[in-house]
C-alpha cells in the first residue's frame, strides 16, 4: 500500500526535459509562476543537458518510464502535477508540468485519481479504494509507516536497556489478521504518521479484556500532519501473565487523494468495479491477492475456513471432532443423547484410523424442572405464576397465609438453556466461531462448547433486570440487595482461563474474578449492593496463543448450578414468613418499617433492640436482630453497625474516654515506591474511613482513571462503574513520570473492608489478631485502640474474604491527621494478602483530659495574697476533655507578722519567768526570817523547855507580818504587795547559836 499525499516533487534516475515548461496563464510575478520556473530550473540543472555516457542520444520517455505526482500546495491553495522518472530509467522528453487539482480535492469511495488526465476513475475488479482514506487489514508484517517505540526507564538499578530483562525486545507483534500488544510491563507505542488535507477520522477494531494492561489511544485529527498512538503498559505486580490488546482493521479517513486502488488481500475478492471493500471468501474456498473471485477447494479431501488464502487437507476424524447434546424432553418425559460433528466439519471418516460418529438416540429420563418451574404434564418447563412456588417436581402451589414467595432463580438442571440466558462465541482475530454456541447443556451441568479455535472466547450470559428485597424487607436500608452464586470446575491441560464479569446498566463490563488452570469443584458468590440491570458473563478461553490446529479442545469448564436471590421477575422454590397487617385483613403481606423484624407469635413487625442490626437474609424472629460488636452502635434503621468515633475504657479505676471525630475524614497512605522486574515504579495507595458518617463508606478508590483523588466523584453513582466505596480500599498507583503518562494512573482497586466489626483495646476480635511484634511498643501506658473490619467479598486466595485492623496510638508529637504506617515486616500492609494492618499515630488518638492529668502549684504569699496555678502533667498524654482550671488567688498572712508575734510572745514569756523567779526568791527570804525570829523567841525563855520546832502559827497567835492569801490576788497585785513589804521590813540576818544542849 502506498499513500501519495501531496509533497515535494521527487524522483530517481536520469531524465531530460524537451522544451521549456508551460506555466499556464499565471502572470510572471505570481507565486505559482515563480514556483514553476524554479522547479524547471532545478530539474534542468539536475538532469543536465549532457549526452549519455555512451555518446548516444537518450530514448524518448514512454508512459511506463515515469509517474505523476503533485507539488506541495502554496499559500493560495494551488499545486502542480509534475512527471517523475521511475527508478533506473534513462530517457528524455518528460511531459511538462500542468496545473493540478485544488488541494482539498478527493475522489469518492471505490474511485482513484487517474493522474494522467486528473480525473476520478472506478477501481477495477480485484481492487478497492476508500477514496480519501486508507486501510490496514493485513498484519503479516508491520505495514510501511508504522513503528514501535518502547519506553526505557532509569531506576535505582541502572538503565533498563543494560539489564537482561529490559524493554529492547518489547513491541507490538503482527499476527496475520491483527496485531497484538506486548505482554510485559514495558510501555510500547505503535505509531503511525499521516498527512491529512481535511478533517477526518480513524476507525479500528480492538479487543481489551485485561485490566492489568493500561491501553490508550490518542490523536487530534486535523488538517496537516497527525501522529496516531496506540500505547499499552502492562501492570504486573505478580507473576501472572497479562492478556494482550488486539487491534485490526485500522482505517484512516481524510487524506487528499489516492492515486491507485489497493488489491484485495488473500482470502477476499472484489467481483465488480468501483468497490470500496473486498468481500470475504466463504468456507471451503480460497483466493490469492487481488482476486476477482474465490476458488473452491476439493470438497472431499480439502477444506478451508472463511477468508482463507489456501486449502488444507482434511485430517482423519477423532474424538475431538464431535460432542453430545441432550434433546428437549418429550411427552414421555424422556430426553435423547445426540452426538454431532463440530461444525464446520473438517475431518474425514473414510480414511484409515478415522473415528465414526457414535450412534445417537439413547433415551434417558429427563431431569426435573428447575426450582420455581413445573412442566404441568407437558414436555417443557414453565415458570410458576406469581404468588406460587414449586421445587421443580411438584405442581405450583400458593404460599400459605402469612408467607410470601422467595423470588429468584436457581438453575441446577440443564436440559435446555433458560430463557434469560444466551451463549455465543467471539474471537477478534478470526470469524471461525461466529454464530456458534459457546456453551452446551449437558443434563446436570452446562459446559463450554467446541468453538472454532482454541483461543476463542466462549461466552455465557445471564440477564437479570434488577434486584429487590422481599416485601417484608422493602423498607430496610441494608447494603446487600441480593447475591449470585455458582458452582463450577475447570479441566485444563494448557493456560485456560475462566472469567466472571459483571455489566451494570449495559455501560461497561468489568472482570470481577478469574480462575486459571484446572480448578476443583467450588462455589463463588458475588454480592449485589444496588438495584440496577445486571448482565453476568462467564467467558472461557482455552489458551491465549493463536493456534492453527486444535490441541486443547478437550479443555473445558463445567458450571453445575447458578443461583440468584431477590431477582426481579424471578420465580419461587419456597416461601418465607412475612409480616401481616395489624387488622389481620387476610393473608396479604405488608412491608415492615426499617429495622423491624417479624415476631413469631403474632407475625407483626417489631423494632430491633438498640445496638443491633437486622440480618438481610432472615427477618423472622428476634434472632434476626444481631448484636453489634464492642464499641459500636447501630444506625437508626438498624441496617448496619458503625463507630460514632467515641470510645470508653476503664483502666485501673480510671475512665479513659476517646474522641476520634477529627480523624473521621478519610485518611490516606501512599506506600512505596516498589518496582516491577522491568523497572516500573508503583505505589500502594490506601484510603481509610475510620468512623462516623452514620456508617457510610467514605473511602473511595478508582480504576483506569488519570486523577485518583476522586474528590468530586459521588459514591454509588452509576456513571462511575470503576469506583469502589468501602471503609478501607487499596489502589495501585503508577506515577506519571514512571511511564510518561499525562497524569498518574490508578488501577487494581480492591475493597479491603466493607463491614465494621468493632473497636476495643484487645488485640483480637473475630479471628483477627494483631501480634505484639507487628508494631513497635507504645511509649506510654496509654492503651492502643483497635478498629476491626472485614470484607464480604471472597477471592480464590482469600476464601473467607479480606479483613483489616487499624491500631490507633496516642502520639502528642503528631498533631492533626497524624501518620499512618504499615508493619515493617509486611511493607505492602499485609503478609498473606488477606489480612491488612495499619498503625495510625496522632494526638487525636489520645484520651480526653481529666482531673488526673494536671496538678497544682502554690505561689509565694505576697502582700497578703497567694496564687495557685494548675499545669498539665508532663509528658501530656491527653487531648481536649476538661480544660485547665483558672489560676486561684487567695488571702494569706505574711512572714513578718508572725515574726513579730513570735518575738512578742517570747518577750512576755521571759518577763513572766523573771517575775516568778523573784517571787519565789522573796518567798524564801520570808521563811528564813520567820525561822530566825522563832529561834530568838525560844532562847529568851530560858526556864522553859524548848518548844517543838515549828514554823506554823499557833491558834490565837497574831501574825505580825500578816500576809493574807485568802483573797487571791492577781499576779500583778502579788508583785505590788511584795514590793511594798520589802520597803517596810528591813532587817539583818544574824546567825544565832542555840543555847540548847545538844543532848536535848
Amino acid at each position: 500500500m502506498r499513500l501519495l499525499a501531496p509533497g515535494p516533487a521527487r524522483g530517481r534516475g536520469r531524465g531530460r526535459r524537451a522544451g521549456a515548461p508551460r506555466c499556464g496563464l499565471s502572470p510572471p510575478w505570481s507565486p505559482a509562476w515563480i514556483c514553476c520556473w524554479a522547479l524547471a530550473g532545478c530539474r534542468a540543472a539536475w538532469a543536465g543537458d549532457l549526452p549519455s555516457s555512451s555518446g548516444r542520444p537518450l530514448p524518448p520517455c514512454l508512459e511506463k518510464d515515469y509517474h505523476f505526482e503533485y507539488t506541495e500546495c502554496d499559500s493560495s491553495g494551488s499545486r502542480w502535477r509534475v512527471a517523475i522518472p521511475n527508478s533506473a530509467v534513462d530517457c528524455s522528453g518528460l511531459p511538462d508540468p500542468v496545473r493540478g487539482k485544488e488541494c482539498t480535492f478527493s475522489c469518492a469511495s471505490g474511485e482513484y485519481l487517474e493522474m494522467k488526465n486528473q480525473v476520478c476513475s472506478k477501481c477495477g475488479e480485484g481492487t478497492y479504494s476508500l477514496g480519501s482514506g486508507i486501510k490496514f487489514d493485513e498484519w503479516d508484517e508491520l505495514p510501511a509507516g508504522f513503528s514501535n517505540v518502547a519506553t526505557f526507564m532509569d531506576t535505582v538499578v541502572g538503565p533498563s536497556d543494560s539489564r537482561p530483562d529490559g524493554c529492547n525486545n518489547s513491541s507490538w507483534v503482527p499476527r496475520g489478521n491483527y496485531i497484538e500488544s506486548n505482554r510485559d510491563d514495558c510501555t510500547v507505542s505503535l505509531i503511525y504518521a499521516v498527512h491529512l488535507k481535511k478533517s477526518g477520522y480513524v476507525f479500528f477494531e480492538y479487543q481489551y479484556v485485561d485490566n492489568n494492561i493500561f491501553f490508550e489511544f490518542f490523536v487530534m485529527l486535523k488538517s496537516g500532519t497527525n501522529i496516531l498512538y496506540w500505547r499499552t503498559t502492562g501492570i504486573l505486580m505478580g507473576s501472572k501473565a497479562v492478556k494482550p490488546v488486539l487491534v485490526k482493521n485500522i482505517t484512516i479517513e481524510g487524506v487528499a487523494y489516492t492515486s491507485e486502488c489497493f488489491p484485495c488481500k488473500p482470502g477476499t475478492f472484489s467481483n465488480k468495479p468501483g468497490s470500496f471493500i473486498c468481500q470475504v471468501c466463504p468456507r471451503n474456498t480460497y483466493s490469492e491477492k487481488g482476486a476477482k473471485e474465490c476458488i473452491k477447494c476439493e470438497e472431499e479431501s480439502q477444506f478451508s475456513e472463511e477468508g482463507s488464502s489456501e486449502c488444507m487437507e482434511r485430517p482423519p476424524c477423532t474424538t475431538k471432532d464431535y460432542f453430545q447434546i441432550h434433546t428437549p424432553c418429550d411427552e414421555e418425559g424422556k430426553t435423547q443423547i445426540m452426538y454431532k460433528w463440530i461444525e464446520p466439519k473438517i475431518c474425514r471418516e473414510d480414511v484409515t484410523d478415522a473415528i465414526r460418529l457414535p450412534p445417537s438416540g439413547e433415551k434417558k429420563d429427563c431431569p426435573p424442572c428447575n426450582p420455581g418451574f413445573y412442566n404441568n404434564g407437558s414436555s417443557s418447563c414453565h415458570p410458576c405464576p406469581p404468588g406460587t412456588f414449586s421445587d421443580g417436581t411438584k405442581e405450583c402451589r400458593p404460599c400459605p397465609a402469612g408467607m410470601e414467595p422467595a423470588l429468584g432463580f436457581e438453575y441446577k438442571w440443564w436440559n435446555v438453556l433458560p430463557g434469560n440466558m444466551k451463549t455465543s462465541c467471539f474471537n477478534v482475530g478470526n470469524s471461525k466461531c461466529d454464530g456458534m454456541n459457546g456453551w452446551e447443556v449437558a443434563g446436570d451441568h452446562i459446559q463450554s462448547g467446541a468453538g472454532g479455535s482454541d483461543n476463542d472466547y466462549l461466552i455465557l450470559n445471564l440477564h437479570i433486570p434488577g434486584f429487590k428485597p422481599p416485601t417484608s424487607m422493602t423498607g430496610a436500608m441494608g447494603s446487600e440487595l441480593g447475591r449470585i452464586t455458582f458452582v463450577f470446575e475447570t479441566l485444563c491441560s494448557a493456560d485456560c482461563v475462566l472469567y466472571f464479569m459483571v455489566d451494570i446498566n449495559r455501560k461497561s463490563t468489568n472482570v470481577v474474578e478469574s480462575w486459571g488452570g484446572t480448578k476443583e469443584k467450588q462455589a463463588y458468590t458475588h454480592i449485589i449492593f444496588k438495584n440496577a440491570t445486571f448482565t453476568f458473563t462467564w467467558a472461557f478461553q482455552r489458551t491465549n496463543q493463536g493456534q492453527d490446529n486444535r490441541r486443547f479442545i478437550n479443555d473445558m469448564v463445567k458450571i453445575y448450578s447458578i443461583t440468584a436471590t431477590n431477582a426481579v421477575d424471578g420465580v419461587a422454590s419456597s416461601c418465607r414468613a412475612c409480616a401481616l397487617g395489624s387488622e389481620q385483613s387476610g393473608s396479604s403481606c405488608v412491608p415492615c418499617p426499617p429495622g423491624h423484624y417479624i415476631e413469631k407469635e403474632t407475625n407483626q413487625c417489631k423494632e430491633c433492640p438498640p445496638d443491633t442490626y437486622l440480618s438481610i437474609h432472615q427477618v423472622y424472629g428476634k434472632e434476626a436482630c444481631i448484636p453489634c460488636g464492642p464499641g459500636s452502635r447501630s444506625t437508626q434503621d438498624h441496617s448496619v453497625c458503625y463507630s460514632d468515633c467515641f470510645f470508653h475504657h476503664e483502666k485501673e479505676n480510671q475512665s479513659l474516654h476517646y474522641d476520634f471525630s477529627n480523624l473521621s475524614s478519610v485518611g490516606s497512605l501512599m506506600n512505596g515506591p516498589s518496582f516491577t522486574s522491568k523497572g516500573t515504579k508503583y505505589f500502594h495507595f490506601f484510603n481509610i474511613s475510620l468512623c462516623g458518617h452514620e456508617g457510610k463508606k467514605m473511602a473511595l478508590c478508582t480504576n483506569n482513571i488519570t486523577d485518583f483523588t476522586v474528590k468530586e466523584m459521588v459514591a454509588g453513582s452509576d456513571d462511575y462503574t470503576n469506583l469502589v466505596g468501602a471503609y478501607v480500599c487499596q489502589s495501585t498507583i503508577i506515577p506519571s513520570e514512571s511511564k510518561g503518562f499525562r497524569a498518574a494512573l490508578s488501577s487494581q482497586s480492591i475493597i479491603l473492608a466493607d463491614t465494621f466489626l468493632g473497636v476495643t483495646v484487645e488485640t483480637t476480635l473475630q479471628n483477627i489478631n494483631i501480634k505484639e511484634d507487628m508494631f513497635p511498643l507504645p511509649p506510654s501506658q496509654i492503651p492502643d485502640v483497635h478498629f476491626f473490619y472485614k470484607s464480604s467479598t471472597t477471592t480464590t486466595s482469600c476464601v473467607n474474604g479480606r479483613s483489616t485492623a487499624v491500631k490507633m496510638r496516642c502520639n502528642p508529637t503528631k498533631p492533626g491527621a497524624g501518620v499512618i504506617s504499615v508493619p515493617s515486616k509486611c511493607p505492602a500492609g499485609t503478609c498473606d494478602g488477606c489480612t491488612f494492618y495499619f498503625l495510625w499515630e496522632s494526638a487525636e488518638a489520645c484520651p480526653l483530659c481529666t482531673e488526673h492529668d494536671f496538678h497544682e502549684i502554690e505561689g509565694a504569699c505576697k502582700r497578703g495574697f497567694q496564687e495557685t496555678l494548675y499545669v498539665w502533667n508532663e509528658p501530656k498524654w491527653c487531648i481536649k476533655g476538661i480544660s485547665l482550671p483558672e489560676k486561684k488567688l487567695s488571702t494569706c498572712e505574711t512572714v513578718d507578722f508572725w515574726l513579730k508575734v513570735g518575738a512578742g510572745v517570747g518577750a512576755f514569756t521571759a518577763v513572766l519567768l523573771v517575775a516568778l523567779t523573784c517571787y519565789f526568791w522573796k518567798k524564801n527570804r520570808k521563811l528564813e526570817y520567820k525561822y530566825s525570829k522563832l529561834v530568838m523567841t525560844t532562847n529568851s525563855k530560858e526556864c522553859e523547855l524548848p518548844a517543838a520546832d515549828s514554823c506554823a502559827i499557833m491558834e490565837g497567835e497574831d501574825n505580825e507580818e500578816e500576809v493574807v492569801y485568802s483573797n487571791k490576788q492577781s499576779l500583778l497585785g502579788k508583785l505590788k504587795s511584795l514590793a511594798t513589804k520589802e520597803k517596810e521590813d528591813h532587817f539583818e540576818s544574824v546567825q544565832l547559836k542555840s543555847s540548847r544542849s545538844p543532848n536535848i
